[in-house]
């Protein structure tokens, strides 16, 4: 009995993450707002009821897509960058796996974060507060990786660890739009090499990074 109710509720999981996983690649270019059961169920080839059985609504399928685009873009982006060294290394690396996570078109749309935050930035709500919280997360983190390179002496002292993580996102934003209708062959090398010019001028050794 007890073996059986653990398969069920292996099961059941396997199933609300595959939906997740669909309901993060829909609103990549849908947005979250588009992000709606009908959708979802065609996409799937299964039926609106079979969902509410998870979600009671649009708006808790919402926060739970944003928790699951989170652990992907961990699991895609943010790990592979901590395997590099930590300094400048390890701030590259983290905007090299952004961009060949757009490069290998793992999202339809490019960019759940992206969608989300142009469908919600003014619109008040819960699913705005937590989008708006995945972003700020991410861009402490980006900061806390330029402040461990200026830790280790890799970066000046006075660098504006802020600054530098505000600048290597925003290029990565950039680089989704632009690779939507400039092409991506273009823009994702352009918006590497931003990154890696801006800390080949920084960086007390620059030899540790690529000259290209």
């Amino acid at each position: 009995m007890e073996k059986r109710r653990d398969a069920r509720l292996e099961r059941g999981r396997r199933t609300r993450e595959t939906v997740l996983d669909a309901a993060v690649a829909l609103a990549s270019v849908y947005g979250l707002e588009g992000l709606t059961f009908g959708r979802l169920a065609e996409h799937l080839g299964t039926s609106k009821s079979g969902l509410f059985a998870h979600w009671k609504d649009k708006e808790h399928l919402q926060l739970d897509a944003i928790d699951r685009a989170r652990a992907q873009w961990t699991d895609r982006v943010m790990a592979p960058a901590l395997r590099a060294p930590a300094g400048v290394r390890r701030v590259l690396a983290l905007h090299e796996a952004r961009m060949a996570f757009y490069a290998e078109g793992v999202l339809p749309g490019g960019c759940f974060f992206l969608a989300a935050q142009t469908d919600f930035d003014d619109r008040p709500g819960v699913v705005r507060e937590k989008t708006a919280q995945s972003l700020h997360d991410w861009l402490g983190f980006v900061r806390s990786v330029v402040e461990e390179a200026i830790a280790l002496g890799e970066l000046p002292g006075g660098t504006d660890a802020g600054q530098l993580a505000y600048e290597i996102d925003a290029l990565g934003e950039s680089a989704v739009i632009h690779s939507r209708f400039v092409g991506p062959d273009t823009t994702f090398p352009r918006a590497r090499r931003a990154v890696l010019d801006r800390l080949r001028a920084l960086a007390v050794h620059p030899d540790l990074l690529p000259e290209e």
